[in-house]
């Protein structure tokens, strides 16, 4: 491994694949191929992660969001070292002669050679294009190098259920939107079918008639949903008071593993009680006496990043229910 990573010489080699891939195509097929960017992806990983089903998953990402990836993988404790690797991701749609490619550059970083990538990042990223950053460690985000590379970031995406302390995750994101960064949470991204399918009921005339009558939504969960239950929460209670309508608000975790893998949301007021709860791959929707269900598998890492993906401007609503979140959960923070 080599100690250092000069972006000037990553960038030439990149020109270099470039111009033999070039040929190659032209070569074969006679297609050629087409380079495509839209964004600088910067992927921050352990080195434990499955980098196989890592670099699948930035693969499928590619025709949809196709962008200059920079992969980091996180070594750990060990000498100051950084190592580097170039390569494509290319795919050809159908009916279209062309290849289309873009860029991926591997990173191999030991902790003690955080503080260069900063500099190393900045210059590889592509000019006048948004700079995504989806971090997949949970302690590089509380290390002072994680700060320098998400100042450099249009949007940075984590996962807080990946953090071991669901408070932990929450008054991070909710320090950081506040700061000024533009964050992103795979937990809110999995909400998004339970938010749709909350608003659907209320497309109903008669139900949106007993809205005013809520008085209570209680949000039931099981480890590790508790940031989930509580962005939730907050969301349903602040839509609702946008609504004018105050309605008292419980985030309760119950005992045991459980066989739901999500929470359990409740809406209660004298006419009117609405229920959401999955059962399996299925969201089930009760409203009073009546029931109904849809499709709701668990979705994959690239779903939940091709939807991060396509908001590169602030979320407004998910800033509000994180700021909600944090306020409701740990009201004696400052």
């Amino acid at each position: 491994m080599g100690t250092t990573v000069s972006p000037e010489r990553v960038l030439k080699e990149l020109s270099a694949l470039w111009v033999s891939y070039g040929k190659e195509g032209a070569a074969g097929d006679g297609g050629g191929v087409l380079r495509a960017c839209s964004m600088t992806l910067v992927v921050l990983a352990e080195g434990s992660d499955d980098a196989a089903a890592l670099g699948e998953t930035i693969a499928a990402l590619m025709p949809e969001h196709p962008a200059r990836a920079i992969v980091v993988s996180l070594s750990g404790a060990g000498p100051r070292a950084l190592a580097d690797r170039v390569q494509q991701q290319c795919w050809k749609p159908f009916g279209l002669g062309k290849q289309i490619c873009c860029e991926q550059i591997e990173i191999t970083a030991s902790d003690e050679a955080l503080a260069d990538l900063p500099s190393v990042l900045l210059p590889l990223a592509v000019p006048d294009l948004p700079v995504m950053v989806w971090c997949r460690s949970p302690r590089l985000v509380r290390k002072a190098e994680f700060g320098q590379i998400a100042r450099m970031a249009t949007k940075v995406v984590v996962d807080s259920a990946a953090f071991a302390d669901a408070s932990d995750a929450i008054r991070w994101m909710a320090g950081a939107a506040e700061s000024g960064l533009t964050i992103g949470d795979l937990s809110w991204t999995r909400l998004t079918r339970w938010r749709e399918m909350l608003s659907h009921v209320f497309d109903n005339r008669d139900y949106l008639a007993k809205l005013s009558g809520i008085g209570e939504v209680r949000v039931e969960f099981r480890r590790p949903l508790g940031v989930s239950a509580w962005l939730m929460g907050a969301w349903v209670a602040g839509s609702l008071e946008q609504a004018g309508v105050k309605a008292a608000l419980s985030v309760v975790e119950l005992d045991g593993a459980g066989a739901d893998p999500g929470p359990r949301v409740q809406l209660t007021g004298p006419n009117l009680h609405v229920e959401l709860s999955r059962q399996e791959d299925r969201l089930v929707i009760e409203v009073n006496s009546l029931s109904s269900c849809t499709n709701l598998p668990q979705p994959s890492d690239y779903l939940l990043m091709r939807e991060e993906l396509g908001i590169v401007r602030r979320d407004a609503v998910f800033e509000r229910s994180l700021a909600s979140a944090a306020h409701l959960a740990y009201p004696t923070d400052k």
